[in-house]
């Protein structure tokens, strides 16, 4: 079997895990990258945007490596940069496939090895720690060595192969939220459909979600070139009691893209679901597959605008909201997130509001965040496992909290942090629990990301 020597190893190559490869390859490190797909990115890829890149007052609150992906978008005419949004804070438009494009970009130039098309296979364990694991793929197995083991999968899967402790879902029931599919429709005609909104100002989501400031309206989608449109509960009830109602959810939502007419879907729903699960993804990939002609048929003979639509891509593997979480050093908690507090050692800030789909049936939680809150850096360390941290959606919080922290650029500002604290571990031949947090957030803000407003 072939061996591989490295100081970091991450597993994942999405969002958190490109984030945390490309800043310990930054800071000197020897850094391999593995990731199962053909490409880097995750859901950058998808067609969803970036959220909440500012807070409930307009302030930015995320930087550093984050803002620099954006930037970088912006100067190839693939993004139009943070737009204020009435519900989701701030939307930032990215193209799916230049942010695939500028990944491996950003890798290459840090001199990140890559290992793509390979799964985590196996974990060998030596006296509580990891001491390598093994990935595989194409038949060829190779096992790979390191100090530190970044666990960017979204799922922790190297941290349950490892025996560290994780959470699923919402308590004892451990429903988690649904996963989705996103695929892109051509042809749609903006105005009409602005037109449409005008007219039926009830299928706005006002009497649907409490957290929605005023202004999200037809003028607001018509002047806007990065809007996500989410609504039209009364035509799904309308279509639900006629058993037309192709998907278990109250409403639609679709995301403007870059190319003109072409929108990104994110309606598809698939019900007690678990993306840790094999035979959960493998089932959820066809339904979700098969879920798609019934929503087209849907939009063009109900929805004004999409008359003409048609399919142009499918997003190359299904978006799972949740599944594991690790529990680390710290965990944290929605009563701190909703209270705004930024602990001592806060790596990153989120504002979003608590998002939670409800993984059993119709409904979503929300709950605004009025001021941003700090994440604390214990979360990105493993209580179990001294040489395992995490980056992305499977860092330690309570369920409600993951609501808000799940989404894509803050996955990027923890993976930041993870990136830089490996390093420190590596040069300090320290386990990460041990890493001065305030030297931590003093590299941080050299590099630009934003821990206090």
């Amino acid at each position: 079997m072939e061996l591989i020597k490295k100081d970091v190893v991450v597993i994942g190559g999405g969002p958190g895990g490109l984030a945390a490869a490309v800043t310990a390859a930054r800071e000197g490190k020897k850094v391999l990258l593995v990731e199962r797909n053909g490409y880097l990115g995750g859901q950058l890829g998808s067609g969803l945007p970036f959220l909440a890149f500012w807070d409930k007052k307009r302030r930015q609150v995320i930087g550093g490596f984050a803002q620099e992906f954006v930037d970088r978008l912006e100067e190839v005419g693939a993004s139009f940069g943070h737009a204020y949004c009435p519900h989701h804070l701030s939307t930032t438009l990215i193209d799916p496939f230049y942010s695939r494009i500028i990944c491996f970009q950003m890798v290459k130039e840090e001199g990140v090895d890559l290992l793509l098309h390979s799964e985590l296979s196996g974990v060998n364990m030596e006296k509580g720690r990891i001491h390598s694991v093994v990935v595989s793929g194409k038949g060829q197995h190779i096992e790979v060595e390191a100090k530190i083991f970044i666990d960017a999968t979204g799922d922790g899967d190297l941290a349950e192969m490892s025996g560290a402790e994780c959470e699923k879902g919402d308590g004892e029931n451990h429903v988690m939220q649904p996963p989705t599919l996103m695929f892109n429709l051509g042809g749609v005609d903006i105005d009409r459909f602005c037109d449409f909104i005008e007219e039926h100002p009830e299928e706005l989501p006002y009497d649907v979600l409490t957290n929605i400031e005023e202004g999200y309206n037809a003028e607001f989608f018509r002047n806007n070139k990065s809007f996500i449109f989410l609504g039209m509960h009364h035509l799904l009830e309308e279509l639900r009691k006629k058993g037309e109602c192709p998907v278990d959810r109250e409403t639609v939502i679709f995301i403007r893209q870059p190319n003109p007419g072409e929108v990104a879907v994110n309606t598809i729903r698939l019900l007690n679901f678990d993306g840790s699960d094999i035979h959960d993804l493998s089932n959820g990939e066809m339904e979700a597959h098969l879920q798609i002609p019934r929503l087209i048929k849907m939009f063009k003979e109900n929805v004004p605008g999409f008359e003409n639509c048609f399919l142009t891509s499918i997003n190359a593997s299904i978006g799972v909201r949740e599944s594991r979480r690790v529990m680390g050093v710290k965990k944290l908690n929605h009563e701190d997130a909703i209270a705004g507090k930024k602990p001592d050692d806060t790596i990153a800030l989120c504002s979003y509001f608590i998002d939670v789909h409800n993984g059993a049936g119709q409904g979503t939680y929300r709950v605004s965040i009025d001021e941003p809150f700090g994440i604390p850096y214990g979360c990105l360390v493993s209580k179990d496992i001294p040489n395992l941290m995490m980056a992305g959606r499977d860092i330690s919080t309570d369920h409600l909290a993951f609501g808000a922290t799940r989404i894509m650029n803050v996955c990027m500002a923890v993976g930041q942090a993870a990136g830089i604290a490996s390093s420190m571990a590596v040069d300090e031949k320290i386990d990460p629990q041990n890493v001065d947090t305030d030297e931590l957030r003093k590299k941080l803000r050299e590099e630009k990301a934003i821990l206090e407003l």
